[in-house]
């Protein structure tokens, strides 16, 4: 009625001038939150929050909700459905919640309280809110392994720099084989890193931290970030240096990563070119120029150490928090020192080969043994060679239904038995080259001091040649 029969010029002023009017006589505030907010109409992080609160908080009071599975989510989530309202109590403060839509793609809450109660709803109530729902989220939410997509479809229609899957690796530091005493200082730091971002703060540094994690192939620097990524509940980045053109779209990457997030590089020393960078200045210029033209020639990464450390810790490394960076590599000696200093890697943890606590570990885990006759001769074995964790727990899988604990670790000890040997047989031959070598080195240096000045030597050559033929005469 008011449409129709109202003239269209006095419709703003009216509507305006009513609103004055019940908002004189209404004691109370609204405050609304939209689900699609600026101009491309993204998810609003505050709407995602809300509904996160409310869910957990309001939908044992709500008489009506709805059942969604929410991406990202581990389980089924209930929330308030439309145009449904709950009453909750802040401190004492009587506060009603509303869901409400204009349409389809538009829903909005609303919240409501009395004037009266402006500053503690606005300055604590909406913050707390804010938060709760954003752990609700973190600890529902499931979990994801990122990796970085190539630049040239970065600007295609939808598309992203990270592509993900669900992260399900089942690794975890009571399952990891390593030292005790090792494993209990690296879970110690990683909590103690995780609580700290007041600490971080107040000594004004960037909330992350860097692990080098190094050693021969096979001793579990995977298995430790899997462990350390579900120790934490963090997602894990694998970034791929070689897809990565230059330092501009590094940059582009590490702000597009989280919070709660592990960036890792694994294999570091064999992604790009980072070890000799420092050393371009002593080369001789023709050299220079000829290794320059041959970089052009391929189409590679032009990441440059300059780049990766900013990337690590320099001023965009700041950009988000609670992150921490990985690096591996089977050869920490081919690193540029300033790549890994403390600052940048806070912390080297070296993965080394199997030792016997380890194995006992593992054959708990495989075999669910605890004792043997068999472990003193392990042990002793385990003293004397050298092999990684990847191969003693090889060993300990059964291959089939028939093969027991007995057959498990003879397996074992006679790959022990054989490696000692074949080391054995290594070192002898070593030796007998070596005193091979040492018999040809010094006939060498008789033959030199027995040859004295040019004409001396040529007459001594002589004289023996013909005494050579005398005696062939005889």
């Amino acid at each position: 009625m008011f449409q129709q029969y109202f003239p269209y010029e006095l419709r703003g002023h009216a509507h305006k001038y009513t609103q004055k009017l019940v908002t004189y006589f209404y004691p109370y505030i609204q405050i609304t939150f939209h689900e699609l907010t600026g101009e491309k109409l993204k998810r609003s992080d505050a709407y995602f929050a809300i509904q996160n609160y409310l869910a957990d908080h309001t939908t044992a009071t709500a008489k009506r909700l709805k059942a969604d599975v929410v991406k990202g989510s581990k389980s089924l989530v209930l929330t308030m459905d439309d145009h449904e309202q709950v009453m909750e109590e802040f401190q004492g403060i009587k506060i009603w919640w509303s869901s409400n839509k204009k349409t389809e793609e538009r829903r909005y809450y609303t919240l409501t309280f009395h004037k009266r109660y402006r500053d503690a709803i606005t300055k604590s109530y909406i913050d707390k809110v804010l938060k709760d729902g954003k752990a609700i989220a973190v600890r529902n939410r499931e979990r994801k392994l990122y990796t970085n997509n190539p630049s040239d479809s970065w600007y295609e229609y939808q598309s992203t720099k990270w592509s993900h899957v669900q992260f399900e690796h089942p690794a975890n530091f009571e399952t990891l084989a390593m030292a005790e005493n090792e494993k209990e200082a690296v879970k110690n730091d990683l909590i103690k890193f995780s609580k700290g971002k007041e600490y971080y703060t107040k000594i004004g540094k960037p909330w992350k931290r860097g692990y080098l994690l190094y050693g021969p192939p096979g001793t579990g620097k995977s298995t430790m970030i899997a462990a350390m990524a579900n120790l934490l509940d963090y997602d894990i980045y694998d970034l791929e240096l070689t897809t990565v053109k230059d330092n501009s779209e590094l940059r582009k990457l590490l702000i597009e990563t989280t919070s709660k997030s592990i960036i890792i590089i694994e294999d570091i020393d064999c992604s790009i070119d980072l070890t000799g960078q420092r050393n371009d200045k002593k080369k001789d210029p023709v050299e220079k120029k000829k290794e320059e033209e041959e970089k052009k020639s391929k189409k590679g990464s032009k990441v440059t150490l300059s780049g990766l450390l900013n990337f690590i810790d320099g001023i965009w490394s700041a950009c988000g928090g609670e992150r921490i960076i990985i690096f591996t590599t089977n050869f920490v000696d081919k690193l540029d020192p300033a790549l890994i200093r403390r600052g940048r890697m806070d912390r080297h943890i070296e993965m080394s080969y199997c030792c016997f606590e380890a194995f006992k570990l593992l054959a708990r885990n495989y075999l669910d043994l605890d004792d043997h006759e068999l472990f003193g001769r392990i042990e002793v074995l385990l003293g004397e060679k050298e092999i990684t964790p990847a191969d003693v727990a090889e060993c300990l899988m059964p291959k089939s239904e028939t093969e027991g604990v007995e057959s498990c670790l003879r397996e074992l000890v006679k790959v022990l038995e054989k490696l000692k040997k074949k080391k054995k047989q290594g070192k002898k031959k070593a030796e007998e080259e070596g005193e091979v070598n040492g018999e040809e080195n010094g006939d060498g240096e008789s033959g030199e001091s027995s040859s004295g000045s040019g004409e001396s030597s040529s007459e001594d050559y002589e004289v023996a040649g013909k005494g050579r033929k005398r005696n062939s005469k005889r």
